[in-house]
């Protein structure tokens, strides 16, 4: 079961585009750690693998929080930038996810319900991000990006509502 498991992830992620395949080793996405990049293929459903992706998303805008609140000395623009392409990666992944499960008609209602709902709650803290800053002219581009991303996913999840799969019926003897 674990091998059919790592052939079933590493089909997903090639099938997307996204992770390369050489001599049989995996690489890890830039913007994801070792640990993460782990968790991501030992999940055993598209919903968690899902949620995984928007829990690290939300970490990312933690972490983007924090660095406007106590901003470093050195790169505090270079380090809002990466923050936000790391976010913005995290994101897509999870829509990516999303578009593959409804194409193999895969049970994927609880993660476009958390990513509809979660988006929203992104694209608040993304417009609260100031522009008007010295450093601003930086990372506006990617902020833009991120917002676009954003919105992008909420209605892709909102379309996927309608189009997944229906619930599997249990039939009474």
């Amino acid at each position: 079961m674990k091998l059919r498991l790592c052939a079933l992830c590493l089909s997903v992620m090639v099938f997307q585009g996204v992770w390369a395949v050489r001599a049989g080793c995996r690489t890890q996405k830039d913007y994801l750690s070792g640990v993460e990049a782990d968790k991501i293929r030992e999940a055993e459903t598209p919903n968690e693998r899902i949620t995984l992706f928007l829990t690290f998303a939300d970490d990312r805008l933690k972490k983007l929080q924090y660095e406007f609140d106590h901003p470093s000395q050195t790169n505090h623009a270079e380090m809002i930038n990466s923050l936000l392409n790391a976010y913005v990666g995290c994101v897509d992944d999870a829509a990516d996810l999303i578009q593959l499960g409804i194409e193999k008609q895969q049970n994927i209602r609880k993660g476009i319900d958390l990513m509809a709902s979660r988006t929203k709650d992104f694209l608040v803290i993304l417009q609260k991000i100031p522009t008007d800053t010295p450093d601003a002219e930086f990372y506006k581009d990617t902020l833009d990006d991120a917002v676009e991303g954003t919105r992008d996913a909420s209605k892709e999840a909102e379309a996927a509502k309608k189009n997944v799969a229906p619930p599997p019926v249990r039939r009474k003897k």
